[in-house]
């Protein structure tokens, strides 16, 4: 098992060592997605409504098949009820990161949260 560290010199070792460090040291830098200030509430696929996260509230949605019930407490959001069969958007929980997302697609709801900052993923391109 050691004979194949024969082949590495000093400077490649320090280079590994770099590189393992550039990488750890990115996570925060650019897979964090910051704390979420809004939940925007959308409704075939228009802005129905935007919640600040400040405070408690209940907010309920007429969607294609019924009525959806969100739920708004300080720093985050969540779908506490849907009329949907599989309940996707339900057992996402609660929200707060800005970026997270739940999507009632069934009845064409929508719950975001939304930060200072843009948040880009592979779904925006």
């Amino acid at each position: 098992m050691t004979r194949w560290l024969i082949f590495f010199r000093p400077g490649d070792i320090v280079l590994i060592l770099l590189a393992a460090f550039c990488v750890v040291a990115s996570f925060p830098l650019f897979w964090s997605s910051g704390v979420g200030e809004r939940a925007v509430i959308r409704v075939d696929g228009e802005i129905f409504r935007e919640v600040a996260l400040d405070r408690a509230a209940t907010i309920v949605v007429r969607g294609a098949l019924g009525e959806t019930r969100i739920e708004i407490e300080k720093g985050r959001a969540r779908v506490a009820a849907d009329p949907g069969l599989r309940q996707y958007c339900v057992r996402q929980g609660w929200l707060s990161r800005a970026g997270a997302i739940a999507i009632c697609a069934p009845n064409r709801v929508s719950l975001s949260i939304v930060g200072r900052h843009e948040i880009y993923d592979s779904l925006n391109y």
